[in-house]
């Protein structure tokens, strides 16, 4: 990721809904070296930030909602909720949730594409987001895997002004250039069972060491690690209760 810090249109927070809120803070710190703090107020519904020392770099909470799947969601920076959910429906999308505030925090909104992946948008009040990028540990890259692609361009190129950096191979996100994440079209690969969605790489120092470790603490290596080309080491993981989550390691 090209983006060192949240930006208007970027990715500027992940958080993790899991079923296992206590397994995913010891998880995450084997794997990462996250320390997690659980807000103490109700209201807070369990929301648990986790740090690098004293950074945030991702949320992990509880499951909401019974209709709430276990997965890891991207959150992208907006200077308006309010009228970013009105260029989401404008565009050809859905409000799931929101605009709403987070106590003094921010407003955010839950919203799906037309191609049916879920993301979030976040104004930021007292809170921006991600306290470092592309660090050991930090989301790196956020990926849209999707079965309609060109309606994805569509939809994210009017909602966000990102630009798009496209080979016949990988169709690369950015603002104003500066990439931050990709898009990959979803194939007779996936099950059918498997919807669109958004999927957050992160920085690790060794990828092949991180799966190992992700294997003896129970999860799941999705995708072996593999080199692309010579610039980038990647895996693709599943924590114990089923969430899925890149890592990658730079050349």
């Amino acid at each position: 990721m090209k983006l060192d810090k949240p930006v208007t249109g970027g990715p500027c927070w992940t958080e993790l809904g899991t079923s296992d809120l206590e397994g995913a803070k010891r998880f995450y710190a084997q794997l990462f070296g996250w320390r997690s703090e659980t807000d103490p107020r109700q209201e807070a519904g369990g929301y648990t930030v986790a740090h690098l020392g004293e950074v945030p770099v991702a949320a992990l909470t509880p499951l909401y909602q019974e209709s709430q799947p276990v997965a890891w969601n991207v959150s992208f920076a907006v200077p308006d909720a309010d009228e970013a959910a009105g260029k989401v429906t404008s565009a050809g999308g859905t409000v799931l949730l929101g605009p709403m505030d987070v106590f003094d925090i921010g407003r955010f909104a839950v919203a799906v594409d037309p191609t049916g992946a879920v993301f979030q948008m976040w104004q930021a009040r007292s809170f921006p987001g991600a306290g470092v990028f592309n660090a050991p540990g930090s989301l790196g890259w956020v990926e849209l895997l999707t079965r309609a692609p060109e309606r994805a361009v569509d939809f994210y190129t009017t909602v966000f002004g990102w630009s798009v950096n496209a080979s016949e191979y990988y169709t690369q996100w950015g603002i104003g250039g500066a990439d931050f994440g990709g898009m990959m079209a979803m194939d007779e690969r996936f099950p059918h069972e498997v919807p669109p969605h958004w999927l957050p790489y992160f920085a690790v120092a060794d990828v092949d060491a991180t799966a190992a470790t992700a294997t003896g603490a129970g999860g799941t290596v999705l995708m072996e690690p593999r080199s692309m080309g010579d610039v980038r080491r990647i895996a693709v993981l599943r924590d114990p209760p089923g969430a899925m989550f890149g890592v990658y390691a730079e050349s």
